[in-house]
C-alpha cells in the first residue's frame, strides 16, 4: 500500500492549491519562478477544474493540463493532481435536475457555488467516474504526479429522493427486516411504526422534532455515501497507479463524517487547518487538529492539505495573521507529525467568492510581508526535511476517546441541554491536557488502548457494548481511566442504558446511582471542594468509590462531583481550566505520563519527534526555557547550552550535541 513517504521522498512537501486556469498561460512562467523562490516542491492541482475540462458532456480539454504539467515537472514541482468531482459543471444541474441536492425543508441547491451534488444520484457518480478514469488514464504515467487528491470536503447533505432511495437501501442492509428496524428506532413512540420500507423518507422537516436514531442513522448513512463516492474514485486511480498514494482532505473536526472509517480507506490522511489568529488558544487548536490527524493516521506521517498564509474570508471578522504567527503554526503541524505543510492557495485570486482569502503570494506581491515569510518558512522546512520527514512523534502515552457515532446521538434535538457542545468539551479536556504538556493521541473507544498509560473521555454519550467491555478490560490490565459526564448514557440505537449509565460503568467507577441530571445555564457555576464546576451536574449516591470529592453548596451538596475507584475517575461536572488542568496534570503523573520538558514556561510547548525536541512558543513575551544540556538549533545552526531564548511567536528545533 503506497503511503506519504512515496511523495515526499524524504522532504517535507510544502506548497498548496494551485488554479492556474483562473489566470492567462503568461502568468504560469511567473508563478513557477516565485515557486521555486519559496522553496515550494508540491502543488494541487484541478480541485475546481471540472467545467474546464469537461466544459459540455463527454467532451474533455485537456491541453491546458497537459502543458501545466510538462511545466511544473519542468521546474522541480511535483503535482497532487485532483479528480474535480467536488463541483459539476453547470450542464450537469440544468440537464439532469435529479443530481442537484435538496435540504430537509425540500428546497433544491442550485449550481452557481460548490458541491451541489447529490451523493447518490447515478448519474453524478456515473459522470464522477468518468472524468476520473480518464484523468487517471491520461496522467497516471506523467513524471510530475506524486499524490492523488479525490473531491475536496466532501460536505455535501441530500435529503432529496435520490438519496431516500438509497437511504432505504443502507437500512435493508443494516437491519435487514422491517421488525428489527422499527425495535431500534423505537417507533412505537408517536406512532411511528412502518409497515413498508417505502413509507420510511429522510429526516425531513416535520411538525415536530424527528426521530432521534433516524436522524442518528441518516447521519451515518450520509457519512458513508460519501465515502462510497471516494472509494468509487479511489478505486479508479489506484487500478491505473497502485504505487502512487491516494488522499482526501478532512475538514477540522468536523461532524458530517465518521473520520475513522474514512481515515482507514486513505493511503495518506490530510486535513484542513484554520485556527483564529484573534483565538488566544489557537494553538491549543491546532494541536488538538495535529493530534486528531496524526491518530487517524495510526501514528504515522500526515498532510496539511490547507491553511492560511493570512486572513480567511468566512468568518464574520477576517484578521490577518500577525507577523510569526504562520511559521510558527506551521512548524507545529511539524513537531505534531506533519509531512507536508500546505495552503489554500498559492496565488490568491482576484475574482470569485474568495478572492479575500489569502495566498501564499498575496495581492501585495513578491514583496508583500505575506510571501516573504512564506519563502522563509519554505527554506526552513527544506532545513528540516532530511532528519524530521518519516520520522514518528514521540512520548503520546495519554489518548482522548473519540467516536461520531456518540457525538451525532448527542446532537439530537430532545437533548437535556444545548449549552453542552461535544467539539468544546472534546477541546476542553485537551486545552487541560495541551497547558499541562501532554502529548496526546485520539482513540476510539473500541480501539485497543493497551499502549497508553492514562486515557481520557471527555464525553461519550452513546457507548457501544464493545467500547464499554473495552474500557473495563483497559482498567482491568492496570490502564488509568478519566471520564467526563454524560458518558454510557445511550446504545448504538440511542437508547437509554438502565439506571442512565451502562451499568459497566456504573461498577467502573463505584457509582450506585445516577438519580438525575442537572445541567447547568450558560455561565453558572456549582460548588466543588477545590474548584468550581461548569456547564453540567448530576445527583450521584456512591457505592463503593475508594475516593470522593463533594459538591458544596445547592442542591447536590455533599453528593459526589468527582469518584475514583482503583485507577478509575469519573467528573460529573467539567471543572474550570485551571481546575481541569491541575488535576489531569497529577492523574497523568501517578500513571506515569511524563512532559516531553520539565519546567515549562507558560504558553510554551515542547514536542519529540525523531529524536528531536521542538520548543513552540505561543507567547508576545520573550522567555527562556531550561534545556539541560548542549543542543544544536536546526533552524539558525547555533549551539545552545542548558537555556533557549525564544521570542514572539518563536520556535527553536534542537538535536542534542556532541560533548
Amino acid at each position: 500500500m503506497p503511503a506519504l513517504d512515496d511523495a515526499t521522498r524524504g522532504r517535507l512537501l510544502f506548497g498548496g492549491d494551485y488554479n492556474p486556469e483562473q489566470w492567462p498561460e503568461e502568468t504560469w512562467q511567473d508563478d513557477v519562478r516565485l515557486m521555486k523562490d519559496a522553496g515550494v516542491n508540491s502543488v494541487t492541482v484541478g480541485v475546481f477544474s471540472w467545467a474546464r475540462l469537461e466544459p459540455r458532456p463527454g467532451a474533455r480539454e485537456f491541453g491546458w493540463l497537459d502543458r501545466l504539467m510538462d511545466l511544473l515537472h519542468g521546474n522541480g514541482v511535483g503535482v497532487v493532481l485532483a479528480t474535480p468531482t467536488a463541483a459539476p459543471p453547470p450542464w450537469m444541474g440544468r440537464l439532469h435536475p435529479e443530481t442537484l441536492p435538496r435540504d430537509e425543508n425540500g428546497q433544491t441547491v442550485w449550481w452557481g457555488s460548490r458541491q451541489q451534488f447529490s451523493h447518490s444520484s447515478p448519474v453524478y457518480r456515473r459522470c464522477a467516474a468518468a472524468i476520473t478514469e480518464d484523468l487517471a488514464a491520461r496522467y497516471g504515467g506523467h513524471p510530475a504526479l506524486t499524490m492523488w487528491h479525490i473531491n475536496n470536503e466532501y460536505c455535501t447533505h441530500d435529503y432529496g429522493d435520490e438519496a431516500a432511495r438509497a437511504f432505504r437501501d443502507w437500512l435493508r442492509r443494516r437491519y435487514g427486516t422491517l421488525d428489527a428496524l422499527n425495535t431500534a428506532w423505537g417507533t412505537a413512540f408517536w406512532s411511528q411504526r412502518y409497515d413498508s420500507w417505502d413509507e420510511i423518507i429522510p429526516p425531513r422537516r416535520a411538525q415536530y422534532m424527528n426521530n432521534p436514531t433516524q436522524v442518528l442513522d441518516f447521519r451515518r448513512f450520509t457519512s458513508d455515501a460519501l465515502l462510497e463516492c471516494y472509494l468509487a474514485e479511489r478505486d479508479i486511480v489506484a487500478r491505473h497507479t497502485p504505487h502512487i498514494p491516494v488522499t482526501t482532505n478532512f475538514m477540522p473536526f468536523w461532524q458530517g463524517q465518521d473520520a475513522w472509517a474514512w481515515a482507514a480507506e486513505e493511503d495518506v490522511v490530510s486535513v484542513d487547518v484554520y485556527p483564529d489568529p484573534r483565538d488566544p488558544d489557537g494553538g491549543q487548536y491546532s494541536a488538538l487538529i495535529h493530534d486528531m490527524t496524526r491518530s487517524q493516521a495510526r501514528g504515522g506521517p500526515w498532510m496539511v492539505m490547507e491553511q492560511a498564509a493570512g486572513p480567511v474570508n468566512w468568518r464574520g471578522v477576517n484578521h490577518p495573521k500577525p507577523r510569526g504567527l504562520n511559521r510558527l503554526w506551521s512548524l507545529q503541524a511539524v513537531a505534531r507529525g506533519a509531512d507536508a505543510v500546505c495552503y489554500f492557495q498559492w496565488r490568491q485570486s482576484r475574482q470569485g467568492a474568495e478572492k479575500f482569502h489569502s495566498g501564499m503570494l498575496g495581492h501585495a506581491g513578491e514583496q508583500g510581508r505575506t510571501f516573504q515569510e512564506v519563502k522563509r518558512i519554505g527554506a526552513e522546512l527544506a532545513r528540516l526535511g532530511e532528519r524530521v520527514a518519516g520520522t514518528r512523534v514521540e512520548g503520546a502515552d495519554a489518548a482522548l476517546l473519540l467516536d461520531w457515532h456518540a457525538w451525532w446521538a448527542g446532537l439530537q434535538d430532545g437533548r437535556l441541554s444545548t449549552e453542552v457542545d461535544h467539539p468544546a468539551v472534546v477541546r476542553a479536556w485537551h486545552r487541560a491536557l495541551w497547558e499541562a504538556h501532554t502529548t496526546v493521541s485520539f482513540a476510539h473507544p473500541e480501539h485497543d488502548l493497551s499502549a497508553y498509560r492514562l486515557v481520557v473521555v471527555p464525553q461519550l454519550h452513546l457507548l457501544t457494548d464493545a467500547a464499554a467491555d473495552n474500557l473495563v478490560a483497559y482498567v482491568r490490565d492496570g490502564g488509568t481511566l478519566v471520564s467526563g459526564f454524560l458518558t454510557g448514557v445511550a446504545d448504538e440505537d440511542d437508547r437509554v442504558r438502565p439506571g442512565g449509565m451502562d451499568a459497566r460503568l456504573r461498577d467502573l467507577f463505584g457509582i450506585r446511582t445516577l438519580h438525575e441530571w442537572w445541567p447547568l445555564d450558560a455561565g453558572e457555576h456549582v460548588g466543588v471542594e477545590r474548584f468550581r464546576g461548569t456547564l453540567w451536574s448530576e445527583e450521584i449516591e456512591a457505592a463503593d468509590a475508594d475516593g470522593v470529592t463533594p459538591y458544596r453548596g445547592g442542591e447536590l451538596d455533599g453528593l459526589p462531583a468527582v469518584l475514583r475507584k482503583g485507577r478509575a475517575w469519573y467528573f460529573s461536572t467539567l471543572p474550570e481550566p485551571a481546575a481541569l488542568r491541575g488535576l489531569l496534570a497529577g492523574i497523568a503523573a501517578d500513571a506515569g505520563v511524563r512532559p516531553p520538558l520539565d519546567a515549562l514556561p507558560d504558553r510554551v510547548e515542547a514536542v519529540r519527534r525523531g529524536g528531536l525536541l521542538f520548543l513552540l512558543h505561543h507567547g508576545r513575551d520573550a522567555v527562556t526555557v531550561p534545556v539541560p544540556g548542549r543542543h544544536r538549533d536546526l533552524l539558525t545552526g547555533e549551539r545552545v547550552t542548558d537555556a533557549v531564548e525564544l521570542g514572539r511567536y518563536g520556535v527553536a528545533v534542537l538535536e542534542a550535541a556532541d560533548e
